[in-house]
């Protein structure tokens, strides 16, 4: 009989702490790669990750290490959890031994030089390898705490879909497939944004009617915007589109919520990021979603609001004015009625 591969989380933060430890529960070894010898060790010691997810016990079929070539020798299937801004250049090197293996992004950020998302990056280092995302309303400390959770792998490969589900698929964590890796990991790194932004509401005492507002018409922006680049723009009314925006932008869990609220009380943006101590995707994807958005000529007027308030000196009672002016669009202008038949 053969042994059983160990499986690798690349990435000490929280997501990547809270599926390592699914993985163990589930019967897995799990190698969770991070740069930081002293995190590996103060976890090694102590079972805990106190800096990402203070006092979740993480498991002891998780094993933290810092040696990344080892690492992916002695893994087949990888779930990559590693910040936009690090991916490309922690992976590049290893491009050859990324060859045939299943890579399975949990990031849900886009990269600011090239707008590629986490899966295009893998794929254009690891070409050979077999690609998947893995996205959802999937707070992290409620993954940790067993709440009963739902999320998306998708990819067009269903062999590595199913492989996914075996692997995590437990009594609190179901998981489901998709064939549209695109509009899912879009789904996941858009709505970010949005989050900032009701933050921002909740910290300003806005109300229900305001937040409901918020939140539908960021799902028929960001849906616009996914439609125009080629995604289904069914998969935004699942799990990965509208499930993961009403998580995002309700709860104070919720890392770019957080930065928004922030933001709402008077912080400014360096501080409120500060202040966080985690990295916020929301606020590099809105720089880029920007000026993606006017190259495309797509019609992003809360992208637009906000990158005034945050890069443009505007105050926000100016943009809510502007806003609030401008004329009304069709409420849902982003599916044809061809698309339910």
């Amino acid at each position: 009989m053969t042994e059983q591969r160990s499986i690798a989380v690349l990435g000490g933060g929280s997501f990547g702490t809270a599926v390592a430890n699914l993985l163990a529960e589930n019967g897995h070894r799990v190698r969770q790669w991070m740069r930081d010898p002293a995190q590996a060790e103060a976890i090694r010691l102590n079972r805990e990750n106190p800096r990402y997810l203070k006092g979740i016990k993480i498991h002891p079929g998780v094993e933290p290490v810092t040696d990344l070539q080892a690492t992916l020798d002695e893994c087949d299937l990888c779930f990559v959890a590693l910040p936009s801004s690090a991916l490309r250049n922690v992976l590049a090197e290893h491009a050859e031994r990324l060859s045939g293996k299943m890579l399975i992004s949990l990031t849900k950020g886009i990269e600011a030089h090239s707008f590629k998302l986490m899966s295009e990056i893998l794929e254009e280092i690891a070409p050979q390898a077999r690609i998947g995302v893995l996205s959802g309303p999937n707070l992290a400390r409620e993954v940790a705490e067993h709440a009963l959770t739902a999320t998306v792998v998708a990819s067009a490969d269903e062999a590595l879909c199913t492989c996914v589900q075996s692997a995590l698929h437990g009594r609190t964590f179901r998981v489901y497939a998709s064939a549209d890796r695109f509009g899912v990991e879009l789904g996941g790194a858009l709505k970010n944004v949005y989050a900032i932004m009701a933050g921002m509401a909740v910290a300003l005492g806005m109300g229900e009617n305001t937040k409901s507002m918020l939140i539908t018409r960021a799902l028929a922006e960001m849906t616009r915007f996914a439609v125009s680049q080629g995604a289904n723009p069914m998969t935004f009314l699942g799990l990965a589109g509208v499930g993961d925006l009403i998580v995002t932008c309700s709860s104070p869990k919720s890392r770019n919520y957080q930065v928004g609220f922030a933001l709402g009380q008077g912080l400014s943006l360096e501080e409120a990021v500060t202040r966080l101590g985690e990295v916020a995707e929301g606020v590099n994807t809105l720089k880029v979603l920007k000026v993606k958005a006017q190259e495309l000529n797509v019609y992003m007027p809360l992208v637009a609001g906000l990158h005034a308030v945050l890069f443009e000196g505007r105050t926000l009672a100016q943009v809510i004015e502007l806003l609030m002016r401008a004329e009304p669009k069709t409420d849902v202008d982003f599916i044809s009625p061809s698309g339910f038949n």
